[in-house]
């Protein structure tokens, strides 16, 4: 088994875009660019690379460093494809909230992760005897790089994806449930990004994590950067679609935000996701979840009764956000891009990582590059 310290090392010259001059949007990144930017948001990965054909992992996040059994958050969730295993959707749309850790991984994957938050959830003071848990586990298919039917990766080591998560830097690229995905033809893998934006209603931060996984021609801050490069990954033809992709998308916001309007931040996360070139194609997953941390949205139980207060953001409080959404991921994406490495998997199949010298010399000629960040 591989580890993120080895993806580290190996990375080269590899970096994020605002390391090389690449800024995406208006509003500024928190201090770490990451979606632990976000108060008490903590992500950990899983890699598992082994042999010739094992190539994947997962990548765990938590909504704040309490029980979410008992405190849980506000979420809302939108599709704009639904080929996909997202466990735990219908009751997160029905009651609005999450009571688990986010644990993303491969899509035969699946059970093995919900196994795993259960594991952690019942092993939570109080929790013991709880009938009824909603894990939530999202995932898309590496299966051109990974032999994913052999489902190698066990619940222990969805467990200590989640025992590994914590706060301050997030690794990205070639790690976690990114370890054997790809983009619009190109190695891709994790990415995140943040915003932070003030108002006349208070200083929010928003952070946005994904695993990319999904079809189309890449585009970069407008530039068709598929095209120009020559797309390595043509249309797909009838019977591609497991080899079309997915995407999970996952913000998180200390904005004090109803489910509701937390639902209608997902949907324009799809903003980004169009902006980086993705076809939005048959086989392809497409999914966002948000969740705000505010404590005072939290829906606490209280001898079995849920308890949830009413202090959160109007309609008209909310279009910055929307805004700082769509930056983020758009970011994101072009982060798990151009962090990822080429990588060969599965019947000697090679993904190539996007050529960053090339990509930059075609975005200094357009005059996008704005000079680099330390973020």
């Amino acid at each position: 088994m591989d580890s993120p310290q080895r993806h580290k090392a190996d990375r080269g010259s590899r970096a994020r875009a605002r390391h090389l001059g690449l800024t995406i949007g208006s509003f500024s990144p928190g201090p770490l660019n990451t979606i632990t930017d976000v108060t008490g948001v903590r992500v950990g990965h899983l890699t598992r690379i082994e042999g010739d054909a094992v190539r994947t992992g997962a990548t765990a996040i938590h909504p704040h460093p309490g029980n979410p059994y008992d405190e849980r958050v506000p979420a809302g969730l939108a599709v704009a494809n639904g080929y996909g295993k997202l466990m735990g959707a219908t009751q997160l749309v029905e009651l609005g909230e999450i009571e688990t850790p986010i644990l993303l991984t491969n899509t035969l994957a699946v059970p093995r992760a919900a196994d795993a938050i259960l594991d952690w959830t019942l092993a939570q003071l109080g929790n013991g005897s709880a009938r009824s848990i909603n894990p939530i586990v999202g995932e898309t298919n590496d299966g051109t790089l990974n032999v994913i039917e052999r489902r190698s990766l066990s619940v222990e080591e969805m467990r200590s994806a989640l025992a590994a998560a914590s706060g301050g830097p997030v690794e990205g690229g070639c790690v976690g449930a990114g370890t054997g995905t790809t983009a619009m033809g190109w190695k891709a893998g994790i990415g995140t990004s943040s915003r932070v934006l003030t108002s006349k209603a208070g200083t929010w931060t928003l952070g946005v994590l994904v695993q990319s996984n999904f079809p189309g021609s890449a585009c970069i801050a407008g530039v068709p950067i598929g095209r120009l490069l020559a797309d390595p990954d043509p249309p797909s033809s009838p019977g591609d679609e497991f080899t079309e992709g997915s995407i999970m998308i996952v913000v998180a916001t200390d904005a004090p935000l109803s489910d509701r309007n937390l639902t209608r931040l997902a949907r324009r996360t799809f903003a980004g996701l169009a902006r980086t070139g993705a076809s939005f194609s048959n086989g392809s997953g497409d999914y966002a979840l948000a969740f705000s941390t505010a404590e005072s949205v939290r829906r606490t139980r209280n001898r079995g009764a849920e308890i949830p207060t009413t202090d959160e953001l109007a309609n008209d409080q909310v279009s910055p956000l929307f805004e700082a959404a769509i930056e983020a991921t758009e970011e994101a994406i072009v982060d798990s891009l151009f962090l990822a490495t080429t990588m060969t998997g599965r019947d000697n199949t090679t993904i190539e990582a996007l050529p960053l010298d090339r990509v930059l010399s075609i975005l200094h000629d357009r005059a996008v590059l704005r000079g680099g960040s330390a973020t």
